[in-house]
């Protein structure tokens, strides 16, 4: 035969070299998340971890995936890629200590078009940094080049989330009436709401690069600000004791997500002047004329999570919350009734 060279998987777009020298690229990242129970490194066809080396005897194990939605897209068009994976590590975590789990280990999805390796090592550098401020080892992951499927230089990311807790400890348990509510500060918009973030962006006429007209620096870069990890500090306040539920301000904002740690006919009473609503929300709301039940079961509008406390351990959980570095605001009680009650107005 003559002619031409026969048809390699790179002339279809698929470098596999790029994807060998990625994962030597991100070991010593993933190495910094190792913790007890962590077996092997990455490699291989799947991930070990052993429970009875994390000092657990008879648990149950808890798993949560989720992604970062078009929070994406800024990060694509600012190339300001180094703390979505904060973001991709929090959206879990943050939901499994919901359930009153420790989390464990973590694995990442991430595709692409065309890998660029240096951009796809800031962005597992920053899923490693996520895993190491919530405890847990980043065990493994899939990195997809998808030629066809994303283009000009688009990528997505998912992740995967498994925690453990002893029999009997699960959470939401005990919530009764007269609970306290204890908010904890958010970190901005967090993961949530960002396709109305973006359409607001537009309205507002501003590019990404603008001078952040609710604080310092760029709106894209204010924008990106990463989702706060509440693992470690809420594992402590639920062994402090006196934690009946915990509720992470996701899609649906405060209005939808506290009701689902609440046992039927309990609503959860919020004061709206509890604490001042961040700069960010307020130009949000201001710029697309939001009313205030919108922005409220749309936006975490500055609390990120919720801890519902029996009312003699109150205080003290708040003093272990501040010490650990929360803001920490009394929403409100725990009453009879469905859902969430208001009172009072975002200050």
């Amino acid at each position: 035969m003559t002619g031409h060279n026969g048809l390699t998987y790179a002339d279809a777009g698929v470098d596999i070299d790029a994807g060998n020298a990625l994962v030597e690229r991100i070991k010593p990242a993933a190495k910094r998340t190792n913790r007890t129970g962590t077996m092997g490194g990455l490699g291989g066809f799947g991930a070990l971890f052993d429970l009875k080396a994390a000092g657990y005897s008879d648990p149950i194990l808890v798993a949560a995936t989720d992604g970062v939605g078009t929070k994406l897209r800024i990060a694509i068009d600012t190339g300001n890629v180094d703390t979505i994976g904060i973001d991709l590590v929090a959206m879990c975590v943050n939901d499994l200590v919901c359930q009153g789990a420790e989390p464990l280990f973590f694995l990442d999805y991430f595709a692409t078009g065309k890998l660029e390796v240096e951009q796809a090592t800031r962005i597992v550098t920053g899923i490693a940094e996520g895993c190491v401020q919530s405890g847990c080892a980043l065990v493994g992951g899939e990195t997809a080049e998808m030629p066809g499927m994303y283009h000009g230089g688009d990528f997505d990311l998912a992740g995967f989330a498994v925690g453990a807790m002893e029999r009997g400890s699960d959470l939401p348990k005990g919530v009764a009436e007269g609970d306290v509510l204890l908010g904890l500060a958010s970190n901005g918009v967090h993961s949530n709401g960002y396709s109305f973030v973006r359409k607001v962006v537009e309205l507002s006429g501003l590019g990404w690069d603008a001078p952040c007209p609710f604080g310092e620096g760029s709106l894209g870069a204010a924008l990106l600000a990463p989702t706060r990890l509440y693992v470690k500090q809420a594992l402590a306040a639920i062994r402090a004791g006196g934690v009946h539920g915990l509720a992470h301000i996701t899609g649906g904002g405060l209005t939808e997500n506290p009701p689902r740690v609440l046992p039927e006919g309990l609503a959860c009473e919020i004061d709206l002047g509890a604490w001042t609503l961040p700069p960010v929300f307020r130009w949000l709301a201001t710029t697309a004329n939001m009313s205030e039940p919108e922005l409220l079961k749309t936006f975490n509008c500055g609390i990120g999570l919720i801890l519902v406390v029996a009312p003699d351990r109150a205080d003290a959980l708040t003093a272990l919350l501040v010490e650990a570095g929360e803001t920490v605001s009394r929403l409100g009680q725990i009453v009879p009734g469905e859902c969430v009650i208001y009172t009072g107005r975002l200050l």
